[in-house]
């Protein structure tokens, strides 16, 4: 849809970069609202989260059907439908861990394998309506779809015991000391630097084909076949985490995915080689969404959780702004082009791995002095 937007405020300056603020602003508030989430969940329970989210995801984009400036979407796409789609996800990546003890990867995948299918579906139906409808009504019919998925949420989803509300502190509900925790800490920072890598591919692979002689179309189907990969790939990584251990499926599978940038996308000058890639780092990628629940869960504990969750949420803050950073980098050293967005990515994800190392190696020898 950015491309009609681009043609229906053509006579505005910088209106491609203008444009793009919207989905920064959408990925910001998607995280930025975790904190939020956890109050009103402890405050009015599982139940008024998920409609004040589905109530605000829907109206963001019935509104956005209605712009006729640019800083319209900011408002509707960007902070509304944002902070509705970070309430209905805080929700449910919430509770879900708890209703699952041997199979809680396995879960987890199931439940964040949605967003992969969606994307694949969507691309298609979205560019469909997008041609005959134009953008307005796009978004329109999206604000519907989106309105009867989170009628089935709020119809399904289901605290496993249930909490006693009360009036509590917010530095009870949320507080910053989680980060007194080491484990935690590098846990954190360990996901946020390889994550800054996870954009790239995505806003870069379909300019990246046309660069190499690629059609439009065939750049298209690239990012369908990352977001394929995420669908079949965030089961997988599930189902083979709760066997060999979360961080040990997370650590493994994070340097796969920095290594697929090293030494595949780095030669990938044809659209089979290029395919490969994109369902590679598709697969791969998608470890941290489906692990980041069941391994928080595991080295904070249950009391912990909430606050822990909500703070990973606002540091995923900082990875939104990676494309930003290599594209300044890219523009600061003049290499030969798209050079430093496969570099940055490679490295992005390899770097993650390794402080994931360090965490892995700190969690074992907490159990050794426990024994």
């Amino acid at each position: 849809m950015q491309a009609k937007y681009e043609d229906i405020f053509s006579d505005q300056a910088n209106v491609q970069l203008n444009l793009s603020f919207a989905g920064t602003l959408l990925e910001v508030f998607v995280n930025l609202m975790g904190p939020v989430a956890q109050f009103i969940l402890a405050r009015y329970g599982l139940r008024v989260l998920l409609l004040l989210g589905s109530f605000l995801a829907v109206l963001g984009l019935e509104m956005a059907g209605f712009t006729t400036q640019i800083w319209h979407l900011y408002l509707c796409q960007g902070v509304i439908f944002g902070s509705g789609a970070s309430l209905v996800y805080a929700a449910v990546m919430t509770i879900l861990p708890s209703w699952f003890d041997k199979h809680r990867s396995l879960a987890m995948g199931c439940a964040g394998s949605g967003s992969g299918l969606g994307a694949i579906v969507l691309t298609f139906v979205l560019n469909a309506l997008n041609g005959s409808l134009g953008p307005s009504w796009a978004y329109r019919i999206l604000g519907f779809i989106v309105l009867g998925l989170c009628v089935v949420a709020n119809l399904l989803v289901r605290e496993r015991v249930k909490v006693q509300r009360r009036a509590r502190k917010l530095n009870e509900i949320f507080s910053f000391s989680i980060l007194k925790d080491t484990t935690f800490l590098l846990w954190m920072v360990g996901s946020v630097t390889s994550l800054s890598g996870f954009f790239l591919p995505f806003w870069f692979i379909p300019s990246y084909a046309q660069y190499i002689g690629l059609s439009a179309d065939q750049g298209t189907a690239c990012v369908s076949v990352m977001s394929a990969g995420q669908f079949v790939g965030r089961i997988f990584i599930g189902f083979v985490a709760d066997r060999i251990g979360r961080l040990n499926t997370d650590i493994l599978v994070t340097l796969v995915c920095g290594l697929s940038s090293f030494l595949i996308w780095t030669f990938a000058h044809s659209y089979g080689v290029l395919m490969l890639f994109c369902f590679v780092f598709g697969f791969t990628c998608s470890s941290y969404f489906t692990l980041m629940s069941p391994i928080t869960y595991d080295i904070v504990g249950h009391d912990k959780f909430p606050t822990a969750v909500s703070t990973m949420l606002l540091s995923n803050i900082i990875s939104v702004f990676g494309p930003s950073i290599a594209s300044g980098i890219q523009t600061a050293v003049g290499s030969e082009p798209y050079l430093v967005y496969k570099m940055f990515t490679g490295t992005a994800y390899i770097l993650g791995g390794l402080i994931l190392i360090v965490v892995k190696f700190r969690i074992s020898r907490q159990i050794r002095y426990r024994c």
